[in-house]
């Protein structure tokens, strides 16, 4: 059997001499891998790398097969963050988390609409740090596990939303929460506004995102958020 798919590269490894097997988010297909024959050769080296975008097409004998790629490159979205280290970090970050929390071969059309989105984001000259917040949550959202920050859990109420719930994903005002303050987690403003935006802000994002991320995505697969990931946001820290 076999399709065609556009997909995005998530992640590579080498596979015996010459070949590679890559890991491809893809429209229909949703994370799936493939063999990719002198996939470690140079002549492949452009094409696999991390945040491309693809036109793939898989053939297998059978549908749970491991399988084999022929890649056309259709976006080089790697090389247009190449000389920028933050944006570089952030398009691994992003890329790392979907491999690791998408499951295979589930279509997950609106993560890869979304990431997408934030690949080319990248790649412009503008400011992108809030829509990585907005795509770790559209992440969330996606699999099943969205954050509910349209009103106050405690009140009902939609003013002075401050805080959310680490257990149940809801906000919480600024009044309902004091109490509990140190048990909540931060809602920086933006997420509610879509405001101007700091480094601080962007940073209290992504706690928020990643504690969902791996309490909820993670954890119950054995995992945690990926060294890219991490390595992103420390990148951030330096920056501030």
């Amino acid at each position: 059997m076999d399709w065609t798919d556009e997909g995005i590269v998530l992640a590579v490894r080498r596979h015996g001499e010459t070949a590679a097997i890559a890991s491809l988010l893809t429209v229909e297909h949703g994370r799936h891998p493939g063999l990719v024959r002198g996939g470690a050769g140079r002549r492949q080296r452009g094409t696999l790398q991390v945040g491309n975008r693809v036109q793939a097409h898989w053939r297998a004998r059978l549908a749970e097969h491991l399988g084999t790629y022929t890649l056309e490159l259709c976006n080089a979205g790697a090389a247009q963050v190449i000389d920028d280290p933050l944006r570089l970090a952030a398009l691994s970050a992003a890329c790392s988390l979907a491999e690791a929390a998408l499951p295979e071969r589930e279509p997950h059309a609106k993560a890869f609409a979304g990431l997408t989105a934030l690949i080319d984001e990248l790649g412009r000259n503008g400011v992108w740090q809030a829509q990585y917040v907005a795509w770790e949550l559209a992440l969330l959202t996606d699999l099943g596990f969205g954050l509910d920050l349209g009103s106050c859990a405690a009140t009902g109420r939609n003013d002075q939303l401050a805080y959310v719930s680490p257990k149940s994903g809801r906000a919480v005002s600024l009044a309902a929460g004091e109490p509990y303050r140190d048990r909540l987690l931060p809602l920086p403003a933006f997420l509610l506004d879509g405001g101007a935006c700091d480094t601080t802000d962007i940073l209290g994002g992504l706690a928020l995102t990643g504690h969902f991320l791996e309490c909820h995505v993670l954890e119950p697969m054995g995992r945690g958020l990926p060294p890219a990931r991490a390595r992103f946001v420390e990148r951030l820290e330096t920056a501030r």
